[in-house]
C-alpha cells in the first residue's frame, strides 16, 4: 500500500505500509508473546482429533443440516481471520534524497489492523498536505 503526497511546502512525500509477520518485542500484549506456536499446534490437533471422533461415532442415519456445518466452519475460521486482520503494519513516510538514495527525512510507526492502517494513512496524508509533515500526535515518529 503506497501513496504519494505533496506537502504544503512543495516537498513530495511517499507513504507506504507493510504488514509485519512478527510482533514487535515492545508489544505490550502478553498473550501474543508468552506461549509461542507449539501450544497452538497441539490445540489444533486436539480439536481436529475430537472432531474426527465425533464424525466417526455418529449414527448411520444421522442427517446434519448444512447450516450446522457452516456454523462449525465459521467458528473454526473466526480466530485465523481475526489474527490476519489484526496483524501489525509498519507505516513509513519519507521525503527527499541525499544523493545516495536514502531519504532526507523519514518517519516510522506501527499500527494494528488493516482498516486502521487505511484511516491512519489518510490522516497522515492530510497532515502532510496541510502542515508539510506528519503530525507528532499520530502513530509516526521521526527517525534520526
Amino acid at each position: 500500500m503506497t501513496r504519494v503526497v505533496r506537502g504544503a511546502d512543495g516537498r513530495v512525500w511517499t507513504l507506504h505500509g507493510q504488514m509485519e509477520w512478527r510482533t514487535d518485542d515492545s508489544d505490550e500484549f502478553e498473550h501474543d508473546v508468552a506461549v509461542g506456536g507449539a501450544a497452538a499446534i497441539v490445540l489444533l490437533m486436539l480439536v481436529l482429533g475430537l472432531g474426527l471422533v465425533l464424525v466417526l461415532w455418529s449414527p448411520e442415519g444421522l442427517v446434519v443440516p448444512l447450516w450446522v456445518v457452516l456454523l462449525v466452519l465459521l467458528a473454526f475460521l473466526f480466530f485465523p481471520a481475526r489474527w490476519a486482520l489484526r496483524r501489525p503494519w509498519r507505516l513509513v513516510a519519507e521525503t527527499g534524497d541525499d544523493g545516495e538514495g536514502d531519504p532526507t527525512e523519514k518517519w516510522e510507526g506501527s499500527v494494528r489492523g488493516m482498516m486502521n492502517v487505511r484511516s491512519q494513512m489518510k490522516r497522515v496524508a492530510k497532515n502532510i498536505a496541510v502542515e508539510s509533515q506528519p503530525s507528532i500526535e499520530g502513530p509516526l515518529q521521526l527517525v534520526a
